[in-house]
């Protein structure tokens, strides 16, 4: 099943490069990924606005491609009067649509700012900018790692939607249930926006362990077992990784996810291969 049949499509996900190196990189990276004519980028933004400053480098770096490219905003250890500040500079650039989070406090930093969750962001960005954004906001398939159970952080996902969120895209997840059950428990509460899941590739058996355990993604037992076995083979982890991933997708597209986004750490090969996959 194509992509291209789903109203939101495919998009991509960037971080901003902290070197000369990583920039070009990313140059070629955003070149092969927008030949797939993605609906979108979008590109992160570090915890308490950390990389305020590379994001919006960074945005300008894909927006050349021509692909609306969306910036990640976090509220989390920021002021209305920056908040604000930074809304009028993404609306002198052109740009139109955001991904707005609650965010991380970074260690050392004080207090969490005047707002405190993410809808009370959407709310923000709606009264200073009414409809001029589009706003995707997050979901937690397998509950937000700080919610106490997953019906609070369903309730927490509807205030956001609620509050003038367009559309949500999922943290990543490797059990296709576990999104089809969050989806129909949303519906249930009234929201009827698209949910378009999160999908991390599988390249790096440490860095998606460190990713997993620190957002609270769940990888499921089997594949934790496999992933040893290959040990340092990286080839093996690839291929094991792309067909997982790939099956993952096509069972989401299949079951009437409106599209997938693509947590593609700055890389396009384990993406194309994906794509390529799930595409015939």
């Amino acid at each position: 099943m194509s992509t291209q049949d789903h109203p939101l499509g495919i998009s991509f996900e960037f971080f901003p490069p902290n070197s000369d190196a990583g920039r070009d990189k990313l140059n070629g990276v955003r070149d092969a990924l927008a030949e797939r004519k993605p609906r979108f980028f979008s590109v992160t933004y570090g915890a308490g606005g950390s990389t305020q400053d590379r994001t919006l480098q960074t945005v300008r770096q894909i927006r050349r491609s021509g692909i609306t490219t969306a910036p990640h905003l976090s509220c989390i250890g920021s002021e209305k009067a920056n908040l604000r500040d930074l809304l009028a500079r993404y609306r002198e650039e052109g740009i139109d649509s955001l991904v707005a989070l609650r965010g991380d406090l970074p260690s050392g930093m004080g207090g969490i700012g005047e707002l405190r969750y993410a809808n009370e962001l959407v709310d923000f960005i709606r009264e200073e900018t009414g409809d001029h954004f589009e706003i995707a906001v997050a979901a937690y398939p397998e509950s937000h790692p700080q919610a106490p159970h997953l019906d609070r952080d369903l309730e927490n996902f509807a205030q956001k939607m609620k509050a003038g969120a367009n559309f949500a895209i999922t943290q990543y997840f490797f059990t296709a249930d576990a999104y089809f059950y969050f989806v129909d428990r949303a519906r249930a509460l009234g929201v009827e926006a698209p949910i378009v899941p999160g999908i991390m590739p599988i390249t790096n058996y440490a860095k998606l362990a460190r990713f997993s355990d620190a957002c609270g993604a769940e990888i499921p037992r089997w594949i934790r077992k496999q992933l040893d076995a290959y040990g340092d083979d990286s080839e093996a982890i690839a291929a094991f990784g792309e067909d997982v991933v790939s099956r993952l997708c096509q069972r989401l597209l299949d079951g009437g996810a409106p599209g997938l986004h693509f947590y593609t750490l700055n890389q396009d090969r384990p993406v194309l291969r994906i794509l390529d996959n799930i595409s015939a």
